[in-house]
């Protein structure tokens, strides 16, 4: 049975409690899934850990049903959009530092998704190669920018 991720979503949230509306987009990356709820805050959560959750359980909920199921990116209210164009302008800013004064930035630790939104945002810069570092002691990592060699 192929999944249906828009049905699976609504269905979780409605068992969660949550009255929502969702919309499907076709992405380059995939298919987006836009939740529109009166409760998006707790939706989102503190610095989205509540979103990523839900798409990770969706995710996981598709592939249980359908092993060939595409990942799904669920947004609610344009949250990860703002956030996305956040961190790429925080790495745009960081790349500038390092061209104007040589020195290496260092940004904060970042979840995996949040890495690869930097790494991509610098990737054809031609004088600024980034690196994913962890951070001793954690498992975080942080991402260090610096001057191509």
């Amino acid at each position: 049975m192929p999944a249906q991720p828009k049905a699976t979503l609504e269905e979780l949230l409605r068992r969660l409690g949550f009255a929502a509306t969702v919309e499907e987009h076709m992405m380059e990356e995939g298919l987006l899934l836009d939740v529109k709820a009166d409760d998006a805050g707790r939706l989102i959560g503190r610095q989205g850990q509540t979103l990523s959750e839900l798409q990770y359980i969706l995710n996981r909920l598709l592939f249980h049903h359908d092993d060939s199921a595409p990942k799904v990116t669920v947004d609610v209210g344009g949250y990860r959009a703002q956030a996305r164009d956040a961190l790429v302008k925080k790495a745009k800013e960081a790349a500038e530092k390092v061209r104007r004064w040589g020195d290496v930035v260092e940004l904060e630790p970042l979840s995996a998704f949040d890495r690869r939104i930097v790494h991509n945002a610098i990737k054809d810069d031609p004088d600024i190669e980034t690196h994913s570092v962890e951070v001793e002691g954690t498992d975080k990592k942080v991402i260090l920018f610096r001057p191509k060699q």
